[in-house]
């Protein structure tokens, strides 16, 4: 059963710039919760606070009040809320029981004020994230 001591950060990428110890304080920040199915895990249009990895269990993505995706374990919505104030740009409820690891910003913001270096490896994550999307829009 995976937990936050097994999760495979560096598939995030977020994090897939940052060294073993970097991810270990990471590691160390996120905690694990249990919702129940029906839960509001983020709202389209409001600011996010936090990031969501999910363990066990499937959410479904709404934009607009339409439904646009299904999640399920490994996968993870709002890391960009990590790195910005800004609105959420989907709903995400719970439709079954679920396992979550959650990483708040005000401890991601902790993490980079004990590690500032880190804040560049990130900045190299979202560069390479930008380049993919600009080379998948022009072909």
């Amino acid at each position: 059963m995976p937990s936050a001591k097994t999760t495979d950060l560096p598939n995030i990428w977020l994090f897939s710039n940052c060294s073993g110890r970097d991810l270990h304080k990471i590691r160390r920040a996120l905690e694990e919760v249990q919702v129940p199915p029906g839960r509001l895990l983020c709202e389209e249009g409001t600011i996010g606070r936090e990031f969501f990895i999910i363990v066990d269990g499937t959410a479904s993505v709404r934009r607009n009040g339409r439904r646009v995706a299904t999640l399920g374990p490994e996968q993870y919505f709002g890391e960009l809320a990590l790195l910005d104030r800004r609105p959420r740009s989907a709903t995400v409820v719970s439709d079954t029981d679920m396992r979550l690891l959650v990483l708040e910003q005000r401890a991601f913001n902790g993490i980079l004020e004990d590690v500032p270096a880190l804040a560049r490896k990130l900045l190299a994550a979202m560069a390479t994230r930008l380049r993919e999307a600009d080379a998948r829009a022009f072909n």
